[in-house]
């Protein structure tokens, strides 16, 4: 009788602490395993030690951190680490796909040369038969015309095929262990879903084990089979995925998986991690009662905003021939918003989301239509003017980070639009109202000292919100705005926009490819395709009863594990 061989990945007592952070660890005592033909889902907030724990299984953190305990991979300790082995094994034996692929990949070679360069410093294969291993590849991750693409640099292509041609980069010399770090992170539901079966049949079809690394929850539930909850860098639970997501033990899990927008029923406010241990709290369901009368008294009033027949085409003309064929961005468009309203704008990437925004606010000048703000056509108004108007409409961006100027302060960086648009009555009041919007945002005054790379996501995007809230506006456009966040932060942030939304009666234009998170948030719901209006309407009745095939795809597109 043959012994049960042994999983592919044993993690014994892993602890893992930076050298700045002696007296602190990023993961602590984590002991776990990934069979030879399993899927392993790591899940928990930033900072949990998800990533930290995947980059010391392939060797990956800086000399000065101190990783302790085992790391036995295909029967060979891994600890401590020896170059040469380590070399040998990563990217060969263990891959990994990272949560960005634009970052991920050289932007100076072409995304054929960087898979070639896989096949010939691991596999010892010439330039010609590399070339013809890495097509195979692009088509076997269905990739769109596989020998254009080949001769495409990173940039020239979308989100989605990057993020393809990194699976195809891992799988080059067929792994015993592909690690996935967020690889859907910044994808559209629709490219989401066909990146996880991607992933599933090849890890069927080749019997390698994977670790899946996410914030979403209910996307770990569909595609792992065991699951590691992670917190502050320990192990909070370990067991199947129908254990952990059917019947969590422990109060952290069961706070992470309420935090999720439900698309069954339409809560007031997001339970969230501090709110789960709050045995006052209970979440208040809307009846459709109580939602229709709301609707008729915000559709009895003037719309705010009255969008017409508005176009964004970008013609395109050759260097020595006839004009091509331009890009039809945003191909009249018509809709309306009313005050106190939150319409939902949804769609894949590449739809026209992002110009119909930049066309909206002047960011882009319009083709042709026009733009109406209480009434007054705003489409030709002079730069003068438009700077006015800034004080009545703004934008919180996706990405806090690469919008807040690094060598601004906090404080600073709230305070700045005031002084612009001379809001408050001395420099003594406006510093009383940054530290007002501080504690409106759920942060501390103390934030105006500190600069933008000393907080964390959640914060940053706090800070934003402040910023926009600052000129006290009527229309705020939300672009993506939680995306990035973890699941218990995006539910903070959402508790925080409806407050906000509530206290000072803002109204919203809110964009996002998660349509659970847009359901929760919106009134009206429009869904775009091709720089057009595909569907609009009630969010509840569009997504209850989608009229096109698109929006039922993808509805269809959402994971619907938990």
């Amino acid at each position: 009788m043959t012994e049960p061989k042994q999983s592919l990945l044993i993690l014994r007592d892993l602890s893992i602490a930076f050298e700045a952070q002696v007296s602190s660890f990023a993961a602590a005592q984590l002991s776990f395993e990934v069979p030879y033909d399993g899927i392993l889902g790591i899940v928990g907030e930033s900072g949990s030690g998800k990533s930290v724990t995947a980059l010391a299984i392939m060797g990956l953190l800086d000399q000065s951190t101190k990783v302790t305990g085992s790391i036995q991979f295909d029967g060979q300790e891994l600890l401590p680490y020896q170059e040469d082995t380590m070399r040998d094994i990563r990217g060969k034996d263990i891959a990994m796909i990272f949560q960005d692929p634009m970052t991920a990949l050289n932007p100076s070679k072409t995304c054929g040369q960087q898979v070639d360069e896989m096949f010939r410093q691991h596999l010892g294969l010439d330039h010609k038969s590399a070339k013809k291993e890495t097509l195979r590849l692009f088509e076997q991750v269905q990739l769109p015309e596989p020998h254009a693409l080949y001769a495409r640099y990173p940039h020239q292509v979308s989100g989605g095929q990057m993020q393809r041609v990194m699976i195809a980069m891992a799988l080059s010399c067929q792994p015993k262990l592909l690690i996935a770090d967020e690889p859907t992170t910044a994808l559209d539901v629709t490219v989401q879903k066909e990146i996880i079966q991607l992933l599933k049949d090849l890890q069927k079809e080749t019997g390698m084990g994977m670790i899946f690394i996410s914030h979403d929850l209910a996307l770990v539930s569909e595609i792992a089979e065991t699951v590691l909850v992670m917190h502050q860098g320990c192990m909070n639970e370990l067991g199947t995925a129908q254990q952990i997501f059917k019947a969590p033990q422990s109060d952290y899990t069961k706070a992470l998986i309420a935090s999720r927008p439900q698309t069954s029923q339409r809560l007031l406010i997001l339970p969230t991690v501090a709110s789960i241990g709050d045995e006052s709290f209970t979440p208040k369901v809307i009846t459709p009662e109580e939602r229709a009368q709301r609707h008729r008294q915000i559709y009895l009033k003037e719309p705010l905003l009255v969008v017409r027949d508005l176009k964004k085409h970008y013609p395109q003309k050759g260097f020595f021939g006839p004009r091509k064929k331009g890009v039809k961005a945003v191909d009249g468009v018509s809709f309306n918003v009313y005050d106190g309203e939150t319409v939902g704008l949804v769609g894949e990437s590449g739809c026209g989301k992002s110009t119909l925004v930049k066309t909206l606010l002047n960011l882009e000048p319009a083709t042709s239509g026009c733009v109406l703000y209480k009434g007054q056509d705003i489409s030709d108004f002079s730069a003068q003017q438009w700077r006015a108007l800034r004080k009545e409409i703004q934008i919180i961006f996706q990405d806090p980070f690469s919008s807040l100027n690094p060598k601004t302060t906090i404080g600073n960086a709230i305070l700045e639009p005031m002084l612009v648009h001379c809001i408050g009555t001395s420099d003594r009041d406006r510093q009383h109202r940054v530290a007002h919007l501080l504690e409106k945002v759920g942060l501390d005054p103390s934030f105006v000292t500190r600069y933008p790379h000393q907080l964390s996501g959640g914060q940053r995007q706090r800070v934003g919100i402040a910023r926009a809230i600052a000129l006290e506006p009527k229309l705020v456009i939300c672009d993506e705005s939680v995306s990035a966040l973890d699941i218990s932060v995006q539910a903070q942030v959402l508790n925080l926009l409806n407050e906000l939304k509530a206290s000072f009666g803002f109204t919203y234009i809110f964009i996002s490819h998660d349509l659970s998170v847009v359901k929760f948030m919106s009134d009206q719901l429009l869904v775009m395709k091709q720089g057009l209006i595909e569907e609009v309407g009630d969010a509840d009745e569009v997504y209850a009863l989608p009229k096109s095939a698109y929006t039922q795809n993808l509805i269809a597109a959402i994971p619907q594990g938990l």
